[in-house]
């Protein structure tokens, strides 16, 4: 079976196909060949004019809020630097490189067997090249009271990380987060494009739940806001 570096290999090079900038991953085996190095970066590609639906961008996202969701966040390891790459130590910074990670809204369940889930990221992320560089990542379930922290991960260029507890996940070394309802470990499955965003499927290898936080419920967003769930009875 390919292993965690050999996935994110594949990721890496499903993105540079696509036309997406992505470091070339630091564990990887050989080169394959036709893909491109890691001295250039070709420019950050999303959707071109010709493949825009006559959907006005503003009324798409209006209507689409009125689907709630649950609210996660994607982790993966800190990785060795890259030169030139966000997660490219300041000089002098003792600290080191800090894992990566993103608020995700767009989180989903996808097969029972073999376990896997999946989840959607933009093109344009500077986080997801560090967690397909990784190969692996951990989904972090966000319950009630935790809005404040998925905003710190929503933030870009931030130190995300400061602050918050968390210890590596069984598997992947992921950081998974303290005090949060569920946790999913994950390795890289496949990619795939879509528009402007990609789906990344990931094969489930370990998670679990923290009873406490669930007894809180989950954190919801709806129509740009968070909120809490309420059970309904008959």
């Amino acid at each position: 079976m390919m292993g965690h570096a050999g996935m994110a290999a594949t990721a890496v090079r499903y993105l540079r196909a696509a036309g997406t900038a992505a470091p070339a991953p630091t564990t990887a085996g050989p080169a394959t060949p036709g893909t491109p190095g890691t001295a250039s970066r070709a420019p950050l590609r999303a959707v071109r004019e010709d493949e825009r639906a006559p959907v006005d961008r503003s009324e798409f996202r209006r209507v689409l809020g009125h689907f709630a969701s649950g609210v996660t966040i994607i982790t993966a390891p800190a990785d060795a630097p890259v030169p030139g790459d966000a997660a490219d130590p300041a000089p002098g910074d003792a600290a080191g490189p800090a894992p990566a990670g993103f608020a995700c809204q767009s989180f989903a369940s996808l097969s029972l067997d073999p376990p896997l889930v999946a989840f959607m990221v933009a093109r344009t992320s500077t986080t997801w090249p560090r967690i397909a560089r990784a190969g692996v990542f951990c989904v972090n379930i966000l319950g009630a009271g935790q809005g404040a922290l998925c905003r710190g991960f929503a933030v870009s260029g931030a130190d995300k990380f400061a602050g918050v507890r968390h210890v590596p996940a069984p598997v992947s070394g992921s950081p998974r987060l303290a005090d949060v309802p569920a946790w999913i470990d994950c390795a890289v499955q496949a990619v795939h494009t879509g528009g402007d965003h990609l789906v990344v499927v990931g094969r489930v290898d370990a998670l679990g739940t923290d009873e406490a936080a669930a007894a809180a419920g989950p954190l919801l967003f709806h129509r740009g806001a968070f909120g809490e769930f309420r059970e309904v009875r008959d």
